[in-house]
């Protein structure tokens, strides 16, 4: 992968952008909760977006204790990873979506490592992530950047559990589809 990669915190200057990114790349359900009504990116939807991520600007301090970052790759946003506050104050949740332009490229990789380092300046002891078994992508990013990954018995979900503190660089991807 060529280029830097970035996160941001979700501010009212990249947040436009990000829906743009969205709408643009993107389904809603890759991106966001469910909304009720017709599929596509309804206007409903773009506002529902919009407020998701208004409400996470006073992060993992704030009332929600999850943060919004906007992954960036050469300066250009590209997708959105999250942290949530999980298990009392030291377990963090993640999560992330690139636009469909820009998956197998390695950016998710780097920018999983990234959010660890988010995770190590907020005192977390682990993050976790949960994907399910066909997301090739994600268990690629999670495995190069040492994840332990546990399969359900009854679903095709894996759980991912990284120790931040831990880490050692991300190895390089052999392919990332």
């Amino acid at each position: 992968m060529a280029g830097r990669v970035e996160v941001l915190r979700v501010n009212g200057e990249c947040l436009e952008e990000l829906l743009a990114v969205a709408v643009e790349d993107a389904v809603p359900e890759e991106v966001m909760p469910p909304v009720a009504g017709p599929p596509g990116w309804t206007t409903e939807r773009q506002e529902a977006f919009r407020n998701w991520h208004r409400a996470r600007r006073s992060g993992l301090a704030g009332p929600l204790r999850e943060s919004t970052f906007a992954i960036t790759h050469d300066g250009k946003i590209v997708g959105s990873a999250r942290l949530a506050l999980r298990a009392g104050h030291d377990v963090l949740e993640t999560g992330m979506w690139l636009g469909r332009s820009h998956r197998g490229r390695g950016i998710g990789t780097v920018a999983l490592r990234l959010l660890l380092d988010e995770a190590v300046r907020a005192g977390a002891r682990a993050v976790v992530a949960d994907t399910e078994a066909h997301n090739t992508a994600a268990l690629g990013a999670l495995r190069r950047n040492g994840a332990t990954l546990t399969a359900s018995q009854d679903t095709v979900d894996i759980h991912a559990e990284l120790s931040p503190k831990k880490m050692p660089p991300p190895s390089p991807p052999t392919t990332d589809p």
